[in-house]
Order: structure tokens, then sequence, then C-alpha cells
């Protein structure tokens, strides 16, 4: 069995070999390009292909892998809005991803973006390397006895959920299914009160039609003034413009995100020689109380490793024509 592994990274190939051993039969090819309708056409003599969030798996692109006789997608993520899920049932192409390869990863980077943000803790860094050691711009606030809101109580969610209450936070959530594991420690609420009551809130929810800009000015408007956002789950959940004008309107404490609307074209590149017009990003850095990171909530070894056993489960399991709970299309 052949796979081509669209945008491969060195740490992609490390891990995906580390464990190549234990899944006999099959056979990688591992190249930089990403997955477009253009890169497609190289996906010829492969039984399955596998991509990342920021690949372009739309109904142009999968006509082209259908005529070249991929037969199935791996998608190394849980995410999959990238993925034209009906045209690829329609196409009769099987799509897999991993949907809990580490849920304390993220949430960890999540606990990480919340202190850092609350500290000014990149600040601090610089004013140190530069031998500044005044106390300017570094107050934040206790999280301690402080309420956490989570939004999404999945896997990702619940983990936060429970790094929360090692900090002795209150927690409360919103979710449309609640997780009846955290029920004993979480309060579930309206997403209205949830705003409203949060002293950090926290996005690990997916990116569907009813999520789409959840956090927009309206809902920024519901928050406590000095909220700390956090977003490690999927860029347009938040209104990017919107955000700034709450970032302008001195609503938050501070933001963190690991993920962004404009990430694509820039995530796992190297573009610090480049002018970037007209972005957006740039725009959220120009703001004191703001830490972007690059989409890294999963870039932990257990996760990696956790990562390519599942990818590489899932393509034995798609030629045995075996259905999971890791089947999308």
């Amino acid at each position: 069995m052949r796979l081509l592994f669209y945008a491969a990274k060195v740490y992609d190939q490390k891990s995906f070999d580390s464990v190549l051993d234990a899944y006999p039969g099959i056979e990688i090819d591992y190249i930089e390009h990403e997955l477009e309708p253009r890169t497609a056409e190289l996906a010829g003599g492969y039984d399955a292909i596998c991509a990342f969030v920021s690949a372009d798996v739309g109904a142009a692109t999968l006509k082209i892998l259908k005529e070249k006789g991929v037969k199935t997608v791996l998608m190394r993520c849980a995410g999959y809005n990238n993925v034209d899920t009906e045209e690829a049932k329609k196409l009769g192409i099987t799509v897999k991803i991993v949907p809990g390869y580490s849920p304390e990863a993220v949430a960890e980077l999540a606990m990480g973006l919340a202190l850092s943000v609350n500290r000014r803790l990149y600040k601090a860094y610089n004013k140190v390397r530069e031998n500044d050691y005044s106390l300017r711009g570094l107050r934040g606030v206790n999280f301690y006895q402080k309420t956490a809101g989570i939004i999404g109580t999945g896997k990702i969610g619940a983990a936060m959920a429970r790094i929360c209450r090692g900090f002795g936070m209150k927690i409360i959530a919103y979710d449309v299914y609640e997780n009846p594991s955290l029920k004993e420690f979480v309060e579930y609420v309206s997403l209205d009160e949830l705003l409203s009551r949060s002293d950090l809130i926290s996005l690990h929810c997916p990116l569907i039609d009813s999520t789409y800009h959840m956090i927009n000015l309206e809902n920024i408007k519901k928050m406590k003034d000095g909220v700390i956002l956090v977003n490690t789950s999927r860029g347009a959940l938040v209104d990017t413009d919107e955000l700034i004008e709450g970032i302008r309107l001195n609503k938050f404490l501070g933001v963190g995100l690991d993920v962004y609307e404009e990430e694509t074209g820039n995530v796992y590149e190297d573009r610090s020689d480049e002018i970037m017009a007209h972005s957006v990003t740039a725009r959220l850095l120009s703001f004191p109380n703001v830490m972007i990171t690059s989409h890294q909530g999963f870039y932990t070894l257990e996760a990696l490793q956790a990562i390519a056993e599942t990818t590489l489960q899932n393509m034995m399991d798609a030629a045995e024509q075996k259905r999971t709970g890791n089947d999308v299309a």
C-alpha cells in the first residue's frame, strides 16, 4: 500500500518512520508540497494521501485524486473543515481523521498562553534581556478562585477543565453535549452566562456553521472587562476584525491565540524576510496584551507519535474497508 505524504516536515518524517515497522505493507513517500488541485496530480499510483489542516481538500482536489486512483484521504489532525466531505462521499473516497492524538498537549498550551498573557511573560523576558528590570506593564491577576469558562468540553476541553481545577479555579462550561465525566466540578451554563461570568475563556470546539465567528463584537461586549481569551481550536471561531475592535475597547486583559483566520499560507513557514502587506496578524501583534503562536498545540513528542500511529492504523483499516469512529466520509 502506497501513501503520498503532503507538506512533510522533518518532524513528520521522523515520527512516522519511527512507527512504520509496526504497519507492514505501508510504503510512504514524503514531499514538501502542500496538497491543492495542482499538486494532487502527483498522487497517481498511490492508494492514499496524507494531508494536514492547511491543505486544500476541496471538490477540485478530490476530483483529481479520484482520477489518479486515490481511494483514501488521511488527515493527520482532528479538524477537517478544509475537507469537502460531501464531495468525498459522492466520489467514494474515504476520509479519516485523528480525533484524539493528545488532548493534554493542546490543553497545556492553552493554559500556557493564558499564563503568558496574564503575567506578560513574553514582555518580561524581552525586558530582562535588555537589562530592564522594571515591573511596568507586567501586572497580572491571580487565577486562584477566578472563573474559567470552557467552550466545548470534548477531550481537549475536558483536559483544560482539569488543569483549571488544579489552579483552584471555579469552572463553568458551555457545550451542546454535556460531558458526564466533568459534572463533579463543572457547572454547565448558557453561552451568554459563560461570557458574562468568566475571567478566562478558552475555546475548544469544532468549526461548524453554528460556531463560525462565535466570538464577535456582540459577544465580546457581553464579557467582563479584563477577561482573558484563549483560542487553540480553530481560527474562524473568532471574527478577527471584531476581536481587534474589542481589544481597542480595552475589553481584554490578554488574548492568546495558537490559531487565527490568516494562518493559511503562514503556518509552519518562515516568512521572517517578507513584508506582510495588509496583515491582520501584524495588527494583532501590535497590541501589548496579545500573544500569538504558530498552531503548535499538537507539537509534543507524545502527540506526534500518537498522530503517526493513528494515521497509519487508519490506512490499514481503510484497506480492509473497516469503518471506525475516525471516519468522516
